[in-house]
């Protein structure tokens, strides 16, 4: 497979890096849904909320190497058959809302973390804080952070949801254009 896209595919970068992204979002959401089971306090607890906040962070490390091969590995395959324009814009719109999403739910959870005092963990690192402690600057953060992590459910499951219909009632190639391995070639 090619690392750049063609004209009927993404490349297997492009592609990789998408349902990279996807194991991760499913990763951040689990670990912090997932900490509500256990006691406060507890090691599980605070070690679900450790992997909460690294595997953000890796969210927003990858999002800028996905945006990077964005730029290098050519233009975007067209749609086949091309949907309406005003399905196009609403597209655009969707992707341009969850890059802001994978860009500003780590930033504003490195925030919450620097404003609360507390360590900035990444796998053996500490990052430096981005702001020094402020308890009121923390917790309109967190909220902040709290409310687009819901919204976060309704993109993505959005997103997944328009593929579907793509795939199921269009009948076009979006979903294949994606899809790792043979997804791409017509059966």
């Amino acid at each position: 497979m090619n690392w750049k896209n063609t004209t009927d595919r993404y490349g297997s970068l492009s592609i990789g890096m998408h349902w990279l992204m996807l194991l991760l979002l499913v990763a951040v959401y689990a670990c912090i849904e997932l900490r509500e089971f256990y006691p406060r306090g507890s090691d599980l607890r605070e070690g679900l909320k450790t992997w909460h906040f690294m595997l953000g962070l890796s969210v927003f490390a990858l999002v800028f190497v996905r945006l990077a091969i964005r730029l290098v590995s050519g233009p975007i395959p067209p749609i086949r058959p091309a949907p309406p324009v005003w399905q196009a814009r609403l597209a655009a719109l969707m992707h341009l809302a969850l890059y802001a999403f994978l860009i500003a739910m780590p930033l504003l959870g490195w925030l919450v973390l620097s404003a609360e005092g507390k360590p900035v963990p990444f796998f053996g690192l500490e990052l430096p804080a981005l702001v020094g402690p402020d308890k009121a600057f923390a917790e309109s953060m967190e909220e902040l952070h709290e409310t687009i992590g819901t919204a976060g459910y309704y993109l993505v499951g959005l997103h997944a949801a328009a593929a579907l219909v793509h795939h199921y009632v269009n009948r076009d190639d979006t979903l294949r254009r994606m899809l790792p391995g043979r997804g791409g070639r017509a059966s």
